[in-house]
């Protein structure tokens, strides 16, 4: 319901707010904001992303908790959506989001409302049951061996190292 709401109530919000600052200053200087926003939001958004980026890396380098880092990005990457959205109180929120003090205090704010239940790597897919397990490292496959055409003898074999296990001889 509350996502109903928030549709509703930004575009409602815009529009006023176009209307009030529009009858303030006008038209263009009005439009010259919006665009003025957009494109300094976008310059900070890749600033912002590159020390993102870079803490990322070195977070993963340094073998430290990445959680940090890819939820700084990722409000990074949600506020340049609501700076590429037309509008003062989205590029508002969006400029708010570039600045780390108030990704920080939306951090904690948020961990107080999540709960971490599991945390694993990679995709957990569920077993087949008309398939067997493959724990012990046995892969059952089928193979052709193909007649060489060539009449050339085969080339001489190293005699000092035992063939590998998986060729024919």
């Amino acid at each position: 319901m509350w996502l109903f709401v928030l549709f509703i109530a930004i575009p409602l919000i815009e529009i006023g707010l176009f209307i009030q600052v529009g009858g303030l200053i006008g038209l263009w200087p009005t439009l010259g904001l919006v665009l003025l926003s957009a494109v300094i939001g976008t310059t900070l958004m890749r600033s912002q992303g590159s020390r993102a980026w870079a803490e990322l890396q070195r977070s993963a380098a340094e073998l430290r908790d990445p959680s940090q880092p890819i939820a700084h990005g990722v409000m990074i990457i949600f506020a340049g959506m609501l700076l590429l959205t037309p509008g003062f109180f989205t590029d508002t929120m969006g400029l708010l989001l570039l600045i780390p003090g108030i990704r920080n205090l939306v951090l904690r704010q948020l961990g107080k409302r999540v709960q971490v239940t599991h945390v694993g790597i990679g995709a957990h897919r569920p077993r087949d049951p008309h398939r067997p397990p493959y724990d012990d490292g046995v892969i059952d496959a089928e193979y052709v061996v193909e007649p060489d055409d060539s009449d050339s003898p085969a080339p001489p074999r190293n005699t000092n190292r035992p063939p590998p296990g998986w060729t024919q001889h």
